[in-house]
């Protein structure tokens, strides 16, 4: 009796209809995260650590085992993570899909840091939502309704964007960081970057620099990181006659999709305060 009852205790288990495997989506760092977690509304991977340089990021053997493992990498593009080429490599998943975040976008001398204009960060949630479409049809009814509800907030501050910063076209600020080319040309004020990538110690050159484009400009502002307390800056600043703010380019932060929003608020304040 006991070995009947168990054998159709095996065969009721048998007719479960198994549920459907959960997709892992990996992205690389956090604009990305956000953006991706925003439109799954799960659980999402992040490879890079917040607050870790990116722009020279070496991979760890922790990111290949996520790749090798994962069924979606989501990765801005315009060759900002030059890491992941050789880890991709050495995770040898051939069923892995890449989300390009980036596609179809124009860039600007190359530049990757897109997410920081509301504009092309629409772009970029709308790829990775048909990106996920396509990795898992089932469902994206989910993605389209979570990602519909994103952009809205994106559109609302892309408008208050326009709204203010438009009484004050053409105001230039110095930046410490090449960090701000698309959402200055979207909102008609002008970057001068003195360094491509932020560093703690700016070099004589930099500091020559950042004096000639104050004059040539009439700069109103010296933007630098936030977090970095660096006093050769602070000390320019002063000898310039311009305050230092810290202004964010959104790569490190908490993992709630929605500090992109108070990070870019917090930037239009110092924008806006810097330009009056």
């Amino acid at each position: 009796m006991s070995a009947l009852a168990g054998c159709n205790q095996s065969y009721s288990q048998v007719q479960q209809p198994s549920p459907a495997p959960k997709l892992r989506v990996v992205t690389t760092f956090l604009p990305m995260y956000w953006f991706t977690k925003a439109v799954v509304g799960e659980e999402v991977e992040i490879l890079i650590p917040p607050g870790t340089e990116v722009h020279d990021y070496q991979a760890t053997p922790a990111n290949v085992s996520a790749i090798a493992t994962a069924n979606v990498l989501v990765k801005n593009g315009i060759d900002f993570e030059q890491f992941l080429d050789g880890t991709i490599k050495s995770a040898q998943n051939s069923q892995l899909k890449e989300i390009d975040a980036s596609a179809n976008i124009k860039s600007l001398a190359g530049n990757p840091h897109v997410w920081l204009d509301p504009v092309l960060a629409k772009q970029q949630v709308a790829n990775i939502r048909d990106g996920l479409v396509a990795a898992n049809p089932e469902n994206k009814a989910i993605y389209q309704a979570n990602a519909k509800t994103y952009i809205q907030q994106l559109e609302k501050l892309d408008a208050e964007y326009k709204q203010r910063l438009q009484k004050y076209p053409n105001c230039t600020f110095i930046s410490f960081h090449d960090a701000y080319p698309y959402l200055a040309n979207r909102y008609q004020i002008k970057q001068v970057a003195v360094v491509e990538i932020p560093e703690d110690q700016l070099s004589p050159t930099d500091v020559q620099k950042a004096i000639n484009a104050v004059k040539q400009y009439k700069a109103k502002a010296i933007f630098g990181e936030p977090g970095v307390d660096n006093k050769l800056l602070k000390a320019l600043a002063q000898d310039l006659n311009l305050t230092l703010q810290p202004l964010d380019s959104l790569e490190s932060g908490n993992l709630d999709p929605q500090h992109y929003f108070q990070a870019m608020q917090a930037n239009l304040k110092t924008i806006e305060a810097a330009c009056k």
